[in-house]
């Protein structure tokens, strides 16, 4: 099956795994907003997003290609400082359709924020809900920042290139 990965990015973390899967696979990177590829003549897609206030940053890309898209197999991951988990699932359901949420792949992969390098909106947005955070912990990652980067995390996104892969072989 031929594939390709395509993301949104803001800070960066989403843009680095997505080169270290293409990296890993050998399949084409692309960024949503530099792209005007075509969807079409890929078996699968790869499709990779930050969480910015709650939201998906690629929802809107995938609202305007869900009809090219939506027939084949996704692998999508999406990289926030929440882990996989309730809150995440949440967040997910109300950026994308369900018919696409019911059928993608999803990885969960933890990024990166430091204070330093948000705009200073963003520091003060994040200021204002750690303020109102009930969880100690990511009461304390908003204010300070966190890297929760890591290579070896993109295995399960591996694993299921391959199970792609393979399944063209076998039929």
């Amino acid at each position: 099956m031929n594939g390709a990965i395509f993301f949104s990015t803001k800070y960066g973390s989403t843009a680095q795994y997505a080169n270290w899967i293409s990296e890993a696979t050998g399949l084409p990177v692309f960024n949503v907003k530099d792209s005007d590829i075509d969807l079409l003549k890929y078996d699968f897609l790869i499709l990779g997003s930050p969480v910015i206030y709650y939201k998906l940053s690629i929802r809107k890309w995938v609202e305007r290609h869900l009809a090219s898209i939506e027939s084949k197999p996704i692998i999508f991951f999406s990289v926030s400082g929440a882990p996989a988990g309730a809150k995440l699932d949440g967040w997910i359901a109300e950026s994308l359709p369900e018919s696409f949420i019911l059928k993608m792949n999803h990885v969960a992969l933890r990024g990166r924020q430091i204070p330093e390098q948000l705009t200073w909106y963003d520091r003060m947005m994040l200021k204002i809900g750690a303020l109102t955070n009930k969880d100690p912990e990511a009461r304390k990652e908003e204010f300070e920042g966190f890297d929760f980067m890591d290579k070896s995390s993109i295995e399960p996104i591996l694993k299921l290139v391959e199970q792609f892969q393979l399944s063209e072989v076998l039929t």
